[in-house]
C-alpha cells in the first residue's frame, strides 16, 4: 500500500525542488562541498525517490542532503526538522507492538510507516551523526533503528537533545506518545 506515496505532475515536482534547492542553501553547513546540481540531477533520473522525499516533506521531515557517498555516488537526505516530524508521530515500534495493544491502539507503526514511504529509520549513529549538524529533537523525542537483541525482549529505542546531550532511552514497543515520531533516511 503506497498511501504515503502519490505520483506527482511536472508542475509540483518543479516546486519541490525548488523548496528542496532553498533548504540545500540555507544550510550548507549539512553539506560541505556539495552543489545542488548534482543533487538534482540525481533525483530527476530517480523518480520514486522523488515520491519518498515527498513523502517525508509532507509528513513534516524537511528533508535535506546531510552527506555524499563517494563509493555509490548516492546523495543522503536525513529528517533535518528541528522536531520529531509532526505527520509521523503517535505510533509505536512494529507491527508485533501494535498487534499487541489490546486497547488504545495506535494508527499504525513506524516500521510499516517507513516501509510505505520507502525510506529508514535512522540507527543511533546516524541519529548522533544528525545531532553534529544541529540541534534536534529539543522538545521531542524520536524512535530509532532497535537492535534485535532488544526488540526480542520487547523494547525498542528512542532519542532525544534534551541538556545538550543526545540521549538514548529504551521503552516498551507498544507504547507511543504525541511527542513521539520517527526520523528516517533515504539515499539517492
Amino acid at each position: 500500500m503506497d498511501s504515503y506515496k502519490e505520483e506527482c505532475s511536472a508542475e509540483e515536482q518543479k516546486n519541490f525542488f525548488a523548496v528542496l534547492k532553498v533548504r540545500f542553501e540555507k544550510n550548507t553547513s549539512r553539506h560541505k562541498d556539495l552543489e545542488w546540481a548534482g543533487v538534482q540531477e540525481k533525483l530527476e533520473a530517480h523518480p520514486k525517490k522523488v515520491q519518498s522525499l515527498m513523502a517525508m516533506e509532507k509528513t513534516g521531515g524537511e528533508p535535506d542532503v546531510v552527506g555524499h557517498d563517494q563509493k555509490t555516488g548516492e546523495y543522503i537526505f536525513y529528517d533535518c526538522s528541528p522536531e520529531s516530524p509532526k505527520g509521523r508521530r503517535s505510533l509505536c515500534y512494529d507491527l508485533e507492538a501494535h498487534t499487541s495493544r489490546k486497547e488504545f491502539k495506535p494508527e499504525n507503526n513506524v516500521i510499516d510507516v517507513a516501509a510505505d514511504m520507502g525510506i529508514e529509520l535512522l540507527s543511533e549513529e546516524e541519529y548522533r551523526g544528525l545531532q553534529q549538524i544541529g540541534n534536534f529533537d529539543t522538545k521531542t523525542s524520536s524512535w530509532i533503528k532497535t537492535p534485535a537483541n532488544i526488540r526480542k525482549l520487547g523494547g525498542a529505542v528512542f532519542c532525544d537533545r534534551r541538556y545538550d546531550t543526545v540521549f538514548v532511552y529504551h521503552n516498551g514497543a507498544e507504547s507511543y506518545y504525541a511527542a513521539r515520531g520517527f526520523r528516517a533516511s533515504l539515499k539517492v
